[in-house]
């Protein structure tokens, strides 16, 4: 119990010591320094601790530092494995993301092209379509014309016919009265 109470003592007069300079973190060594500095007072303040108890102190604090160590490597291992396997694992499903991507764009690119051959093909049709439209609108304004040209010369003749009609009757009456006349002169 007194190694207890001397050392918090010396404890507590290193802390005032500390307070007593600037605020900065001490270096690795001084902190070496400072753990040698303390144990060896703690050594000289208590005799009826032995140099074994010592070593046996300085021994237990290396196995600590050593199972620390060790816990510290097994856990960075362990951490080491997972991240691994998490990059495994991540590799794994970027490959088969892109392999469904890949899929689903070459199912798209089949869709567009299908779509494309369809879109032509009614571009076609309608190109067709319209060419038939003016090709038939062109024959319908031929048979049109010819028509009205069949109805004007029709109508042309029409004309003649009763024309000819009037000019027949005519040349009936006159020889109606020729024949009259030729009739009563030779009697």
């Amino acid at each position: 119990m007194s190694s207890l109470y001397s050392r918090s003592k010396e404890y507590t007069r290193s802390r005032k010591a500390q307070s007593d300079s600037p605020p900065s973190s001490p270096s690795p060594i001084a902190k070496t320094l400072r753990h040698e500095r303390l144990s060896r007072l703690e050594a000289a303040t208590n005799p009826s601790t032995s140099d074994s108890s010592y070593s046996e102190r300085a021994s237990g604090r290396s196995s600590a530092y050593s199972r620390r160590e060790n816990r510290l490597a097994a856990l960075s291992s362990r951490a080491e494995e997972e991240s691994n396997r998490d990059y495994k694992k991540l590799y794994e499903s970027a490959l088969s993301e892109n392999q469904k991507l890949k899929s689903k764009l070459q199912e798209a690119q089949l869709e567009l092209a299908d779509i494309k051959a369809k879109l032509e093909k009614a571009a076609q049709q309608k190109q067709e379509k319209t060419s038939d439209r003016s090709s038939m609108l062109e024959m319908e304004k031929r048979e049109k014309r010819a028509l009205e040209r069949k109805l004007s010369e029709m109508e042309e003749e029409m004309k003649i016919l009763t024309e000819l009609k009037s000019d027949n009757q005519r040349l009936k009456d006159e020889n109606g009265a020729l024949i009259r006349v030729i009739s009563k002169l030779s009697k």
